[in-house]
């Protein structure tokens, strides 16, 4: 049977005259209804680890506004937990970890074998979304890349500049390896599950992955995503994967190729035709509209648009933002983006 799912066709390889459309962080603090769903959940971690109400949120945008995907709600640091480390969430300041800059800190996380013990709601919620999403709605699921993931486990916080990773990076590479190891392979486990639950693309997420020079872009950004990909396609022959190394900027070229996965998200630092030109050669692109148009609207919103539809259509692309959707962001304002890349 011809794939009907227009996100599916893209990730294919195929040129469409409309793109399919989705956005990061799609189900979040912009909607008054996730709002309602969280204040009843208690709090965000209880929210992700229930699944009727973590799939509800995850529905909630497709319901709205009929994006062509829907992307498993979760967070990228239940991984860590999963490991053993302890993870809270500060109203106002996001999530914080325990530590693990020492030897002994990194002992005391548990093995790959016992994270689904932690993890198994989330597989539960891909299960469920299985079942209700809208048969042209795409399924996401997705984790954390192991550079971004282990910036918070080192640091214990979101970090302007990853300082505490690339200092442990530089000053006890051998820990700081080990750590990278245990994420990845924790990470293959994780999002293998979420495609034996039903999650029929999974996304790599490597939001800090720009801060990575040089060779070390090379061993802790590109090296762990191909090392996941080949692991979850020799696994599951046929699922598409999407890269994220978020501010990559020219280490954007030639990702695809060197990782092996079959689109890659692009930020919005990068320009549409400078994309066109350089990444879209080797395939699937994704992206790349500022997330602040989601805020200010209007005729710029409008231009942005159409000029990134323009830029990408001459080969296979996905819309979406350059990051995540902003809790500030007007609902009207993503209706408007929708109907601009679906009417021209």
């Amino acid at each position: 049977m011809a794939e009907t799912k227009k996100l599916l066709r893209s990730l294919a390889g195929e040129t469409q005259d409309v793109p399919p459309i989705w956005m990061m962080r799609q189900a979040g603090r912009y909607l008054p209804e996730y709002r309602t769903t969280r204040a009843q959940a208690g709090d965000f971690l209880k929210l992700c680890y229930n699944p009727e109400l973590a799939a509800e949120v995850t529905l909630q945008p497709i319901r709205r506004y009929g994006f062509d995907a829907a992307i498993l709600f979760a967070d990228i640091l239940l991984v860590p937990q999963a490991l053993g480390a302890d993870l809270w969430f500060v109203t106002g300041e996001g999530p914080c970890l325990s530590t693990i800059t020492t030897q002994a800190d990194f002992d005391k996380l548990g093995p790959v074998s016992d994270i689904h013990e932690v993890l198994n709601p989330i597989y539960e919620t891909v299960k469920i979304l299985s079942r209700e999403l809208p048969s042209e709605t795409t399924l996401i699921g997705f984790a954390g890349a192991p550079w971004t993931v282990a910036t918070y486990m080192i640091a214990g916080r979101g970090t302007p500049d990853q300082g505490p990773a690339h200092l442990l990076r530089e000053e006890n590479n051998a820990l700081f390896e080990a750590l990278l190891a245990r994420i990845t392979a924790a990470t293959i486990e994780y999002l293998s599950c979420q495609i034996e639950a039903g999650a029929e693309v999974v996304k790599i997420f490597d939001s800090w992955a720009g801060s990575l020079k040089g060779e070390a872009f090379q061993k802790y950004a590109l090296e762990p995503a191909r090392e996941i990909t080949a692991a979850l396609k020799a696994r599951h022959p046929g699922i598409p994967i999407i890269g994220f190394p978020r501010e990559a900027g020219e280490k954007y070229i030639g990702f695809a190729k060197a990782t092996g996965v079959d689109c890659v998200a692009l930020d919005n630092s990068v320009s549409p035709i400078w994309a066109a030109q350089n990444v879209q050669v080797d395939g699937c692109v994704q992206g790349n509209l500022a997330s602040r148009h989601m805020v200010t609207g209007g005729q710029e919103l409008v231009d942005e648009t159409r000029a990134i539809v323009q830029a990408f259509k001459g080969g296979a692309h996905i819309f979406n933002l350059g990051h995540g959707i902003t809790p500030d962001a007007d609902p009207d304002n993503v209706q408007l983006m929708i109907d601009t890349v679906r009417e021209g």
